[in-house]
């Protein structure tokens, strides 16, 4: 190998290290990810729904109420329970859920973190981090399928209904 050759992989080399380089100092200066406060967590989420492609769920303020129902895969269910926030990030819906096998108390989470103005969501406790609101927020921000309208509890109170009088009819009331 020739020492042009040499001298010119060494700046190849040494051409691709500076961007980097830079890259990494860039990164170094960026803000680490902060939790969300629980105050700012319920401002987000209180008195709001949450659309889901699959149903909803509504955060009332009074009493921290949370109501929902999901039609997944062609099986309705209902939800009643409470949710939570916390200052580490965390919102938790905490609710028994209901279809037509039973019930069964279940508690789903999401953590919260934020960095500069831009907010990030993960399902709890190992999903994958995802941008939950921008800084300027974007039409397909999950953020924005919280809604002050509540879309929910009609629903939720009709499979309630439903489910009631099918659990009544095998038991032979």
């Amino acid at each position: 190998m020739s020492i042009g050759s040499r001298l010119y992989g060494a700046a190849l080399a040494l051409s691709l290290c500076l961007p980097m380089a830079a890259h990494g100092a860039e990164v170094a200066k960026q803000k680490a990810p902060t939790p969300v406060s629980a105050y700012e967590l319920y401002r987000i989420y209180g008195d709001k729904t949450w659309t889901w492609n699959t149903g909803g769920g509504r955060f009332f303020d009074d009493g921290r109420r949370f109501i929902a129902w999901s039609n997944d895969k062609g099986k309705p269910s209902f939800a009643e329970g409470r949710w939570v926030v916390d200052d580490l990030g965390q919102l938790c819906m905490r609710a028994t859920w209901t279809n037509a096998e039973g019930a069964a108390r279940a508690s789903t989470c999401f953590g919260h973190r934020k960095i500069g103005n831009t907010i990030y969501q993960r399902r709890q406790p190992d999903g994958k981090w995802y941008v939950f609101r921008h800084a300027s927020v974007l039409p397909d921000d999950e953020f924005r399928k919280l809604v002050p309208v509540d879309t929910v509890s009609a629903k939720a109170r009709e499979l309630k209904q439903v489910l009631l009088s099918q659990e009544i009819a095998r038991k032979g009331g």
